[in-house]
């Protein structure tokens, strides 16, 4: 654990981070098989304010599986053509199918946080949103697709601490938008939509989780063991691939072409 300077453990090292993460992960791989074996369908939906960890966690969760079976859906502005639709429908597509997870990094939840907050549409539009979501998520339930709603909660200080350190990094500059500044003045106005939101559509049918996510490893480790406990027992014997001797002296590459690969550089 890494030391505040009182002395007391504050926040999850990185190496006892991924000494813990790699038990859960090799558990998401039993997850994977069951889903396969079973033919059930995994929907988790993950939202939270900026900078809370929301793309940390998804690919926490995504890294050790096979990118075919899950996916990451993690949309843009809407089109032209799509802001004339059913607001649901520009999510349908990307449901899973039998075997298949889909992790939503945001989701159909950007109309009651992100839209309202931002005044992108009106509050007839978030009203009918609050009263069709739990209809919606009732008719994925109850066909089968087992659904998981997490929102990370993040303090002020880190979160701006979170902006601070992506303007100063280059690499991580990109996770910035003119959206994000705008929503540093809305701080409050977020937390009040988030409640109206969570009070609308948490349900026994389709609930809730709220993990904290002031420390992001922490964070991540909670709501990945949290997912693992509440499904139920997925352990199915694990298939493994034979290798017999290849038989032969290791063959080196040979191109029958003028083509030749570039020469590996330090």
């Amino acid at each position: 654990m890494k030391k505040s300077k009182n002395g007391k453990s504050d926040t999850l090292s990185k190496s006892d981070y991924f000494e813990k993460l790699e038990p859960l992960q090799l558990e998401l791989n039993d997850l994977a098989r069951w889903l396969v074996h079973t033919g059930k369908r995994l929907v988790v939906v993950i939202e939270g304010r900026d900078t809370a960890g929301k793309g940390g966690v998804i690919s926490a969760i995504a890294d050790t599986l096979n990118p075919r079976q899950c996916r990451t859906v993690a949309l843009g502005k809407p089109g032209e053509r799509e802001q004339t639709q059913w607001y649901f429908q520009r999510y349908v597509p990307y449901l899973p199918a039998e075997g298949e997870i889909a992790l939503f990094d945001r989701s159909w939840y950007n109309r009651a946080g992100v839209e309202r907050v931002m005044g992108f549409c009106t509050e007839a539009q978030t009203n009918a949103f609050l009263k069709q979501a739990p209809a919606f998520e009732k008719m994925l339930v109850e066909d089968g697709i087992l659904l998981f709603k997490y929102w990370l909660t993040v303090d002020q200080a880190q979160q701006e601490e979170r902006f601070a350190e992506r303007l100063a990094d280059p690499l991580k500059r990109w996770k910035l938008s003119s959206i994000d500044v705008k929503a540093r003045e809305k701080y409050a106005e977020y937390g009040q939509a988030r409640d109206v939101m969570l009070k609308a559509t948490h349900s026994k049918v389709a609930p809730w989780t709220l993990v904290d996510f002031n420390d992001q490893r922490a964070g991540r480790l909670t709501l990945i063991r949290h997912l693992l406990d509440h499904i139920p027992d997925r352990k199915v014997a694990e298939t493994l691939v034979e290798f017999p001797p290849l038989g032969h002296e290791p063959l080196r590459e040979n191109f029958g072409t003028a083509l030749k690969p570039l020469r590996a550089r330090s």
